[in-house]
């Protein structure tokens, strides 16, 4: 036998036995889920489908083990993660930050800890401090109402605007309409508050709005919940001059509305639905269970939502 021969036969000896040894198993999965406490119904539906989450999966999979933590406040949730990091142990954060800024250095601590993370629609100031990001098309949540709002108003009117809680993705959607807005130089955005995606907040902002502007064509209310304080608002103060106003999420009882016709008012939306921390917890649970990574960025389209195709997007047994 050469020697060759001879070594490309211990080779196959050692392959063959490589080969008979098992794989070594992934270790079991830790996962940390951190989010906001349901203070108005979109919330409601992101704890609704995150508990949907933790039954489906730790059902389906042995090896995991999913935490779920609820917070009122950017603080509390900084605390929530340090313990869920030092007391729970977790290898593997699926995280809603309840504000952008405050919340980057706790998950960035998570994180140099060895946990992989997954951040959700509200995303972090510095990107190095997550694994992954997985949200709605939140320029598209911008970019829709405003193409709608413009095209209804036949490119000239008065508009005001009510943006969510100071984070990445609500920059997002006020540049995008802005963006589309300014391709129409006739309309002219009078106004853009913070409400904070609440209802109260926006019955508060819209009521200065009614008192400021005497002439308003449409409202971009930006979430569905704080569609409902604008059009209490306008209920109150009797006004008549509002032509559109544009929510934004596909709530079930705004997309009720559509598929009704009930307010002339309110003839469009914009999809976002909350069942996306269910996709990030899945999508995060089974890559580390193989030992895997999630692509960089996962985006969940959004689209308009008309009399046309709302029966697509009404699920009248969700919270949300």
């Amino acid at each position: 036998m050469t020697f060759i021969t001879r070594r490309l036969a211990l080779t196959a000896v050692a392959a063959a036995a490589f080969a008979s040894v098992p794989a070594l198993a992934a270790e079991k999965v830790n996962l940390g889920v951190s989010i906001p406490a349901a203070t108005h119904s979109f919330m409601g539906g992101i704890n609704y489908w995150a508990n949907q989450a933790k039954k489906d999966l730790e059902k389906q999979y042995k090896d995991l083990k999913i935490t779920i933590k609820t917070a009122a406040n950017a603080p509390e949730q900084a605390n929530q993660l340090q313990d869920l990091s030092t007391v729970t142990k977790i290898n593997a954060l699926v995280v809603f930050p309840f504000e952008s800024a405050a919340l980057t250095k706790p998950v960035a601590q998570v994180k140099a800890k060895g946990a992989y993370v997954t951040v959700v629609d509200r995303g972090l100031t510095d990107t190095s401090a997550q694994d992954a990001y997985v949200a709605g098309d939140n320029t598209a949540f911008g970019k829709i109402p405003a193409e709608y709002i413009a095209k209804k108003l036949n490119g000239k009117g008065n508009v005001v605007a009510l943006r969510g809680i100071a984070t990445t993705l609500d920059n997002e959607r006020m540049d995008a309409f802005s963006a589309v807005l300014k391709n129409h130089p006739d309309i002219k955005l009078l106004d853009a508050k913070y409400a904070n995606w609440n209802r109260d907040d926006a019955f508060k902002v819209t009521q200065d709005y009614l008192t400021r502007f005497k002439e308003i064509d449409a409202i971009w209310a930006a979430d569905d919940d704080m569609a409902v304080g604008v059009l209490k608002a306008i209920e109150q103060a009797k006004r008549t001059d509002i032509k559109i106003v544009f929510g934004g999420a596909g709530a079930k009882g705004m997309v009720k509305t559509i598929l009704d016709n009930k307010d002339p008012r309110i003839q469009a939306d914009v999809s976002y639905s909350p069942k996306f921390i269910y996709d990030a917890i899945k999508l995060t649970a089974e890559a580390r269970l193989k030992g895997e990574k999630l692509p960089a960025t996962t985006i969940i389209p959004s689209v308009l939502i008309t009399k046309d195709n709302a029966k697509d997007f009404y699920h009248p047994d969700s919270p949300f």
